[in-house]
């Protein structure tokens, strides 16, 4: 029943495995991409050891007794580079960690030393605590490391005077305000979300743009029309504007019925994550409307450039199946950056990949809305001005193209 099965097998796969498009797609770009991106995370990971390895805390000792005396060496002790300030404010220390290097800052309240020692004593209507600032910079999903790592030695340091005897109060410091009783990883964990949410809407709608540019050209090769498009007195300039308008439409549309989707499977893991009250509009991490005209500067120009790259790369296609083909080399200059920048800023890579991740154009409208989102309006321009002037290069190769 199944005679010649085996040869008809072999000869599907001959036939596959000479496709361009499934080649590239599903065997080339997992070797290439799955370990770039294991090293990149890698290189980061190994980053953030060195910066445990060297972590800077600011002490103020408002107390000065001797268990908190005790409490900071103990700190000491496991190669945290301790820093004694003595202010009488506490916007004072804050305003002095940046000349330490320093994104903790402890405070070790009046009367510390005097609690530690009766609650050893057995008296539990007493506790004694320490205050935690931590720095929230938007540096990806290792920035809470440093407080848990402050916690992780409070309770070491706990079960050698057990009961307990110390507490943690944790607050977060923003664009130099302070957030009494906002626990850093909390506010960590709700920027992760929307820095998941951006960089995936960017590069479904960079994906759908390109392959609806490339696919609308190809056919227009397949069946010929394309010719006929090219002999009407229209310029040459404005068919080329038509095909970019009409892809940018339809790549919104189908980038913001993804994003809708998305957004509803994203809010049934909101509900695990202890908000407790936080607004990030209140805490100035939500762009500024001048914010939000950047961004859309900056992922309108790359995605003109992008639909302009698809349209000159369709162009040198016999048909939809190698325009999509040709396509497909792009892709990783969208994805890698992407999935990268979800996950960590791109201060904690090594220079090298820096300055590779900053050579793709692509990767600018997640860079300009991280810079943004943290005020930090000049990146957002110059990365604009850097995805401007590669679009004018790529349309200009474009209408030449058509011309």
């Amino acid at each position: 029943m199944l005679k010649g099965i085996g040869n008809l097998v072999l000869k599907e796969l001959k036939e596959l495995m000479r496709d361009p498009k499934i080649l590239l797609g599903m065997v080339l770009m997992p070797l290439l991409m799955f370990p770039l991106m294991g090293t990149i995370i890698g290189a980061s990971m190994e980053a953030t050891k060195e910066k445990l390895a060297e972590m800077h805390v600011l002490v103020w000792d408002k107390d000065c007794g001797s268990y908190a005396k005790n409490f900071t060496e103990y700190l000491r002790s496991y190669g945290i580079r301790v820093h004694e300030v003595d202010v009488s404010k506490l916007s004072e220390a804050v305003a002095l960690m940046p000349d330490y290097n320093a994104t903790l800052l402890i405070e070790i309240p009046n009367g510390f030393s005097e609690n530690v020692s009766r609650v050893i004593e057995g008296n539990t209507t007493v506790s004694a605590k320490v205050e935690v600032y931590g720095v929230f910079s938007g540096s990806g999903m290792f920035e809470e490391v440093g407080v848990s790592m402050v916690d992780a030695l409070v309770e070491s340091y706990n079960r050698q005077k057990a009961p307990n005897p110390v507490g943690v109060e944790k607050n977060t410091i923003v664009k130099g305000e302070i957030l009494e009783g906002i626990d850093p990883g909390t506010v960590s964990g709700l920027m992760m979300a929307q820095s998941i949410t951006m960089p995936l809407t960017i590069m479904m709608l960079l994906t759908f743009a390109m392959q609806i540019a490339a696919t609308s050209v190809a056919m227009e090769k397949e069946e010929k029309t394309l010719e006929t498009l090219l002999t009407l007195p229209i310029g040459r300039f404005t068919i080329l504007a038509g095909k970019l308008a009409g892809s940018t439409i339809v790549a919104a549309v189908g980038a913001l019925a993804y994003l809708v989707g998305f957004q509803y499977y994203m809010s049934s893991f909101r509900g695990m994550i202890p908000a407790e009250g936080v607004d990030l509009a209140a805490l100035g991490l939500v762009p500024s409307m001048l914010g939000y005209v950047l961004i859309g500067i900056s992922l309108f120009v790359s995605l003109l450039s992008a639909l302009a790259l698809a349209i000159i790369l369709s162009a040198f296609a016999e048909n939809v199946r190698s325009a999509q083909s040709l396509i497909g080399f792009v892709y990783p200059l969208i994805f890698l950056p992407s999935f990268v920048l979800m996950y960590m800023d791109i201060s904690m890579l090594p220079l090298s990949l820096q300055i590779l991740i900053l050579a793709i154009p692509y990767s600018h409208p997640i860079l300009a809305s991280k810079a943004v989102i943290m005020g930090n309006l000049s990146t957002a321009v110059l990365s604009i001005i850097y995805v401007s002037a590669f679009t004018v290069v790529i349309l200009y190769a474009a209408a030449k193209l058509f011309a």
